[in-house]
């Protein structure tokens, strides 16, 4: 994602959508779960509540509902795409991919529309939008739907107060399409770093190929939980961060004080306010939807831009950055001109 010195990708955002989930969990829940004081888990977390996805919401089913939002607002239909592509960071079964049951969801039997997926975790969303844009720059496509289901109430672990209350559950999608010409639209830039000295610090180890249900059930079922080293990954995201950013707004050959706005990963409170702090930018110029969503995983960046769109907080020609970190340990990065 890497590549500078070049021009701009005339792109479009031509439509964006959301799917909330059937059950509001308040924070107050956790007070009561864990015996803490009323208002210890908004406080510890930052957020005042969630949504959780029922039984009768799997992952595909919400990216098909966000997507047939995002689809309305720019006057399409699914038939119209030339790609689907799932952009969530936990697959709602190993195979097939979830894209190609958010096809079906869609009800686009026998299009031949193609679904895959990509996956890089929280950043799935800002690594699609770097490989669409190549690819509609090309001619290889038109118009691509991004979607994302996130489920990550199935993998918390509920004893956690550093995880349980963080994350909710949720749809999101994207349509991008070429810009016209003489139509402002278009990214500036992207950028993409790993340290995988951080490989370990946020993982879900069961679910591949490295710890498998045969070999040991109890091990396999503890491994299916989330696992995150809090303290470890915020220090080495600190000092990895400002270094990154430099290299995200050169890509883009754009100073920070030109953009109107900044869509950043809905990571933690303490994330969002260090990104604040680094950026030394005033509040109402970063977009932040934790408190009413938690940590969407890589439904998290299109979620916050789609709010940013809906309550006009981002106006088309406006200058914006997305940007975040996710599992690896990987920062992610794009610059537009909505």
């Amino acid at each position: 994602m890497d590549l500078p010195h070049l021009p701009a990708i005339p792109l479009r955002i031509l439509g964006t959508g959301e799917y909330v989930p059937s059950q509001r969990i308040e924070s107050t829940s956790f007070d009561q779960r864990w015996a803490k004081p009323t208002g210890w888990t908004q406080r510890h977390v930052g957020i005042a509540y969630r949504q959780f996805a029922g039984p009768d919401e799997p992952a595909s089913w919400m990216a098909a509902q966000a997507a047939q939002a995002a689809l309305q607002r720019a006057g399409l239909q699914a038939a119209d795409m030339d790609a689907i592509i799932g952009v969530s960071g936990v697959p709602e079964q190993a195979i097939p991919c979830t894209a190609a049951l958010v096809q079906r969801q869609l009800g686009l039997q026998g299009s031949g529309i193609p679904a895959f997926d990509i996956n890089a975790t929280c950043l799935g969303f800002l690594v699609a939008l770097d490989l669409v844009a190549s690819a509609i720059a090309t001619g290889r496509y038109k118009r691509v739907l991004l979607v994302a289901g996130e489920i990550a109430s199935a993998g918390l672990n509920w004893d956690d107060t550093d995880t349980a209350a963080l994350f909710g559950d949720g749809g999101a999608a994207v349509v991008l399409a070429q810009a016209d010409a003489g139509e402002a639209s278009c990214l500036l830039g992207t950028h993409m770093e790993t340290h995988c000295e951080g490989a370990d610090f946020c993982q879900i180890r069961a679910g591949g190929t490295r710890v498998r249900f045969e070999d040991d059930v109890q091990i396999h079922a503890a491994a299916s939980r989330f696992e995150m080293s809090g303290r470890a990954t915020y220090r080495l995201a600190a000092q990895r961060l400002p270094a990154f950013l430099d290299r995200l707004f050169a890509n883009a050959g754009i100073g920070l004080e030109q953009l109107d706005r900044i869509i950043p990963h809905q990571a933690s409170v303490k994330a969002l306010d260090h990104l604040q702090v680094a950026l030394g930018i005033p509040a109402d110029r970063l977009v932040r939807i934790l408190q009413t969503h938690g940590n969407q995983m890589a439904a998290s960046i299109p979620l916050a831009l789609h709010h940013a769109i809906k309550h006009g907080e981002l106006q088309r020609g406006e200058l914006f950055a997305m940007l975040g970190s996710g599992a690896g340990l990987s920062f992610a990065g794009a610059v537009m001109r909505y």
